[in-house]
């Protein structure tokens, strides 16, 4: 439970996975979601699974893989940024034309989420320290971490999909085209701001 609530409140502070799903939800509808939570969800196994081995640790001690690691993530980020302005000055999609997006590009939403979730090398850091707190000794290790894994699928995908829900709801509330340019925008700067950040970011 206390694992729950710590990992609910991680979530729920909005970051580059909460803006994708955001972006995908106003651009191609809230269906798209789907895709980007199950990217999402992919890498954060990989993840996971990279802590169970003490990856983090060993990055963590390792300054050059760090350093490209952070490079690599925070320019992509930039670049979904300017990606996303440039899509700002574009008029929107229509709900057919959103839908063979979609149906046409759902291994590029999966692979863009998964990029998204694996940009932060602080991410795999983070849990290599964040999830051994929850360990308890008399039971074995990977019952404990499948549990967690679930955990997070859990509230992932109920977050995630709410925070689509939501925007949905608030798109009904405005001109979709002129709301699909705000949000563009505002998530465009906000991965920029945040790509800029990881490159300027140290370990600690």
């Amino acid at each position: 439970m206390m694992f729950f609530l710590a990992y609910l409140v991680t979530t729920l502070s909005p970051g580059p996975n909460v803006l994708l799903v955001l972006k995908n939800s106003v651009q191609l509808g809230w269906k798209s979601a789907f895709v980007t939570v199950l990217g999402n969800l992919s890498c954060q196994f990989l993840i996971v699974c990279l802590v169970a081995i003490g990856v983090g640790k060993l990055i963590q001690k390792l300054p050059f893989w760090f350093v490209v690691m952070k490079s690599v993530g925070g320019a992509y980020l930039i670049y979904l940024g300017i990606k996303n302005l440039r899509a700002s000055r574009k008029s929107g999609f229509s709900q057919t034309e959103a839908k063979t997006v979609i149906d046409n590009s759902k291994n590029s939403l999966f692979l863009e989420a998964f990029c998204v979730s694996a940009s932060n090398p602080k991410t795999l850091i983070l849990l290599s320290a964040f999830l051994p707190q929850f360990f308890d000794i008399k039971h074995p290790a990977y019952e404990q971490l499948s549990i967690m894994f679930i955990t997070i699928c859990f509230i992932v995908t109920v977050v995630h999909l709410g925070y689509s829900f939501l925007i949905a709801y608030f798109s009904k509330h405005f001109s979709f085209q002129n709301f699909k340019h705000r949000v563009n925008r505002i998530t465009g700067g906000l991965f920029v701001a945040m790509g800029g950040g990881m490159l300027l970011s140290n370990r600690t």
